[in-house]
């Protein structure tokens, strides 16, 4: 008895110490689970058996192994970890490299839908294969929507202010397309609709671009917000140390392209004075 009186008493240390026993209750299964907790090993040993079934006092040495903690045994999912020879419960099984990232079974990532341009009409300045390049090009927003041209010199005629007076929403984005009499295409776009206006506006998705012969587009670099400003007698895009990245005059017969420090672009035709032959402004309704 006092053989195991002091064991008792070992115990309850051992328990309070480790959190587990509070005001004399002793742990319960459903307490220790998914706790860092591990019974010691008396729990499994001759301590659990009654004293009427031969029970017989171990040594000292093997007294102080039995009331040592074993490691701790953390339950996740209800798996539990097994020791480097221990088998896992059926059901519990990793499946070859499953439990690494990039496994060969991981869902796949949906694939996002590429970006396209969509015109509700024909346009007499892009090819197709244009309008298959320049579309990814757009802010991802924006794409997937009909285009519908607002504005054409072949319907509407040559002028600046008729192309002002487009009927475009003050926040619908304008692409803006010119083919000159040397058969080249060019254009810019920008993020909100061209319109008169005293000073530049716009936002840095602003950007031009030309097919001179494959697709180049420039983006904003930063360095200013020259985006778009015009009036009745001039437009222009991008600018810096007086030279613009586009300009158009009033009548829609003369524009010129030159590098600027908004877009840090490329003369956008070959020459940097054009003659426009045909000019299309499309936007969203």
């Amino acid at each position: 008895m006092g053989c195991t009186h002091s064991l008792n008493a070992g115990l309850a240390e051992t328990l309070v110490a480790s959190g587990h026993q509070d005001r004399g209750t002793s742990p319960t299964p459903s307490t220790l689970r998914g706790s860092a907790w591990c019974p010691p090993r008396w729990a499994w040993g001759p301590f659990s058996q009654p004293p009427d079934r031969g029970w017989e006092a171990p040594h000292a040495g093997r007294v102080r192994e039995l009331l040592l903690p074993r490691p701790a045994v953390i339950l996740i999912s209800g798996c539990p970890q097994p020791d480097q020879d221990e088998d896992l419960p059926m059901g519990c099984e990793d499946p070859a490299g499953e439990g690494q990232r990039g496994w060969e079974g991981a869902p796949a990532a949906a694939e996002e839908e590429p970006s396209r341009l969509v015109l509700s009409t024909p346009s007499s300045i892009l090819r197709d294969r244009d309008i298959e390049e320049l579309g990814p090009q757009l802010p991802p927003r924006l794409t997937q929507q009909p285009w519908h041209l607002l504005y054409s010199t072949g319907r509407d005629g040559f002028s600046l202010r008729t192309l002002y007076r487009s009927g475009a929403r003050p926040d619908s984005p304008a692409l803006l397309l010119i083919r000159d009499t040397e058969a080249q295409t060019f254009g810019a776009f920008s993020a909100t609709a061209i319109r008169s206006s005293s000073g530049f506006y716009g936002t840095g998705e602003t950007f031009l671009f030309s097919f001179c012969p494959e697709l180049k587009v420039f983006r904003w670099t930063g360095r200013n917000d020259f985006f778009v400003n015009g009036d009745v007698n001039l437009l222009m895009v991008g600018g810096g140390s007086g030279r613009f990245g586009l300009w158009l005059d009033g009548d829609l017969h003369r524009g010129g392209s030159q590098p600027c420090e908004t877009f840090d672009n490329e003369i956008l035709s070959q020459r940097e004075e054009f003659c426009i032959q045909n000019l299309e402004m499309w936007g969203l309704p």
